[in-house]
């Protein structure tokens, strides 16, 4: 019997566990060299068996026969069941119950994302494009989740557009200044056109921006813990608690700049960044413009309020460990979305049962907004992956 039944699950979050090549097998001839490594030396325990894998490229029959037997319980990382095979990763889904699933890299980024070389930078995000792409081409209920950088608002179009006609079904876009600019500035409206007009919904994710606090915070006279899962350089303690920032600012500023505004078909969601913060999010952008709209023309023609268009054209998934009932009672139902953050072990061994018991008494058309209904709002082309699950069901 599946992990999830009973109703239709949409997964927010999911993760491919990247093999060294990864990139360069999808690379341009002119930047596959250029392209720095995948590594996972400051992965910690995130980043073991790569090197094994690497060779063998495969779980073994024994491997899988063990893996199957407690899908959502057992190994993570590379050592989980389609962590990097796709054929593997369908039969996880089965064995999951999810009728479609977000696919997000999980290493692939690091070697060109911030390269300072704009050639490096897009070319690298051509070939994860072409890669998550191919890694979800023959299950449809595998979406791939594309990445670009805003950097060069032309080029981000461009890898935008082409990322779409590869087959993704989001684009992942660092939630930082984009080259000086803010994401609201018009030479973005282009960009957010392309994404509306293709029904494909922009993704803030941790890892495509500085998650650190500022080092000397760090600075205690005393030897450094080390960061979760045993990686110095992973989250560490002091990291977590202010690791939704830069995506709270992030979308304040586009809500504000007016950018939902003029794109109404525009979708997105922050993922793996927890929900606590979305309460007041919505309230102080409802706030700002109630108080200080007088200051900007833009803003006075608002023909919704904040919080109407982060309810229509925004998304955003809790950690397992986060308290969905009180969330929703403090804002709404129609903001929270499931995710397992599979094969990643932050995403726990039983998600399911924390986010039921922190439902509680929730009604039953609550229940559906979280685990589907929510997600098919963003992305709604799953819709029929919703349907054939449901006969299913």
């Amino acid at each position: 019997m599946p992990y999830a039944t009973g109703r239709v699950f949409l997964d927010a979050d999911s993760h491919i566990m990247e093999l060294p090549d990864f990139l360069t097998s999808f690379a341009d001839p002119g930047i596959r060299d250029a392209l720095p490594p995948i590594t996972t030396e400051a992965a910690g325990a995130q980043g073991e068996g790569i090197e094994h894998y690497a060779r063998t490229r495969r779980h073994s029959a024994e491997q899988v026969a063990v893996l199957e037997q407690n899908v959502i319980g057992g190994a993570k990382g590379y050592d989980a069941l389609g962590a990097f095979d796709p054929d593997e990763r369908s039969r996880a889904l089965d064995l999951l119950g999810f009728q479609a699933q977000l696919v997000f890299g999980t290493f692939g980024l690091e070697p060109f994302l911030q390269h300072e070389d704009p050639d490096i930078r897009y070319g690298g995000c051509r070939a994860f494009n072409r890669a998550i792409a191919a890694f979800c081409a023959d299950d449809p209920r595998l979406l791939a989740v594309g990445v670009v950088s805003l950097n060069d608002p032309a080029r981000a179009t461009a890898e935008a557009s082409r990322a779409v006609d590869d087959g993704c079904a989001a684009i992942w876009i660092p939630a930082e200044p984009c080259g000086g600019r803010s994401p609201g500035h018009d030479a973005f409206d282009p960009f957010w056109s392309v994404l509306a007009s293709a029904r494909t919904p922009f993704v803030l994710h941790v890892g495509a921006q500085r998650i650190a606090i500022r080092d000397e915070y760090m600075a205690t006279g005393r030897p450094p813990a080390p960061g979760f899962a045993g990686g110095g350089e992973a989250l560490r303690l002091k990291d977590f608690p202010t690791l939704h920032h830069s995506t709270e600012e992030f979308l304040s500023v586009l809500v504000l700049d007016g950018v939902l505004e003029r794109h109404r078909a525009l979708r997105g969601a922050a993922i793996e960044l927890g929900a606590g913060w979305v309460p007041q999010l919505v309230r102080g952008l409802d706030h700002a413009v109630e108080n200080l709209a007088r200051f900007d023309p833009e803003v006075q023609r608002f023909t919704r309020r904040p919080s109407e268009q982060v309810r229509e054209q925004l998304g955003f998934t809790p950690f397992p460990f986060e308290d969905v009932g009180a969330l929703i009672d403090a804002s709404c139902d129609e903001l929270y979305m499931f995710s397992s953050d599979y094969p990643h072990v932050e995403g726990g061994r039983n998600p399911l049962k924390r986010f039921e018991t922190s439902l509680g008494a929730a009604p039953e058309a609550t229940r559906r907004r979280f685990y589907s209904e929510n997600f098919l709002r963003l992305f709604p082309d799953a819709r029929a992956l919703a349907a054939a699950g449901a006969a299913r069901g």
